[in-house]
């Protein structure tokens, strides 16, 4: 039988959760330099990070409708950054990828990313810069594990 999480816990994602929101909404500035919306640039890092997908796959990964998904693409394809080609092994499905100038806008962004966070890090005391050092790792495994909590929603398809 399971139980609820503890308070020690729920203080924790407490904490976990302002941090995220906090630290997304300070990278909105990083991320605006890349000359992007913020969903063309997440669709984007599907595609270079995740490879060439579907657009029903792709609609589904950014949580949106494929009709949504179709002018987000269309956009990153008017860009040169995104380019729509025949799926392998079905004619009814295109394949979208990244091109190699989205590919290196993509890299570029994360880049900047990268380069923000770790100022930020350095700023803080050595102590506190090796706790998040050391919970790195363990944050991606937690958020590896939050989709798997999640009950689909009967309303969405």
């Amino acid at each position: 039988m399971s139980r609820g999480p503890t308070q020690r816990d729920l203080a924790a994602a407490d904490h976990l959760n302002s941090a995220a929101i906090h630290l997304l909404r300070g990278m909105r500035p990083v991320d605006q330099r890349a000359g992007l919306t913020a969903a063309r640039l997440s669709a984007l890092s599907v595609l270079v990070y995740g490879g060439p997908q579907t657009l029903s796959d792709l609609a589904r990964i950014e949580d949106v409708r494929p009709p949504t998904m179709a002018g987000i693409v269309d956009g990153l394809a008017a860009a040169g950054l995104a380019r729509r080609g025949p799926h392998p092994s079905s004619q009814r499905s295109v394949l979208v990828r990244a091109t190699a100038a989205g590919e290196r806008l993509m890299h570029q962004a994360r880049q900047a990313r990268l380069e923000t966070i770790a100022l930020a890090l350095g700023s803080l005391d050595p102590a506190a810069k090796a706790a998040i050092r050391a919970a790195a790792p363990h944050l991606r495994r937690l958020a590896a594990v939050v989709p798997d909590l999640i009950e689909p929603d009967a309303d969405r398809p």
